[in-house]
């Protein structure tokens, strides 16, 4: 716990280093890492195709471990337990891309959903499902810092969704002929 709060403490002081990332590579790689150590569960993985955001590497790998780390944990009920991380793109319109990573696991009940984000609110009992209660704050200080905005949907026993954008749009990184990189080229 001592180190989810000071890597909590730091967001806020350390400046970012956008780039180009390759978002699959980024998932795929965070799939492997934290997918593989999940006790013989059958585990259903969904990638859509997430194109490159403008994002500093090594945090947005941190808010996009603790979403998918979540979602791993609160599907340990599910047989297979599935989870879809992909994005809406609507910058057409003139909107941001909104990305986002579902589940169909223990969800949760909207009427709590003021305490989602906060350091040590837990929707869940620790008994239910450990944890320390500082994921999401950090998720959502990652976004924050990047002029994006996080928020999610869930129902309790049907799931949860954790939506996120980021200030600058992939597409407008692809136009500006970047090469994307992936987080372990950091």
């Amino acid at each position: 716990m001592i180190d989810e709060l000071l890597a909590f403490s730091r967001l806020g002081r350390e400046p970012l280093r956008t780039r180009p990332v390759q978002l699959n590579e980024l998932v795929k790689q965070i799939v492997d890492e934290i997918g593989a150590d999940h006790n013989g569960r059958t585990i259903d993985f969904i990638i859509g195709n997430l194109g490159i955001a403008d994002a500093d590497p090594g945090l947005l790998k941190q808010a996009l471990v603790n979403l998918l780390s979540n979602a791993i944990k609160f599907t340990r009920d599910n047989h297979p337990s599935i989870i879809e991380i992909g994005c809406t793109s609507k910058t057409d319109l003139g909107e941001a891309t909104t990305y986002y990573v579902k589940d169909n696991g223990a969800g949760f009940d909207m009427k709590y959903y003021d305490k989602l984000f906060g350091v040590f609110q837990r929707l869940h009992s620790n008994a239910e499902y450990p944890g320390t209660g500082v994921g999401l704050a950090i998720v959502q200080r990652v976004i924050h810092r990047h002029g994006g905005r996080v928020w999610a949907d869930a129902k309790p026993g049907e799931g949860a969704t954790f939506y996120f954008t980021l200030k600058r749009d992939p597409q407008e990184t692809a136009k500006a002929g970047v090469s994307p990189v992936a987080a372990s080229d950091e």
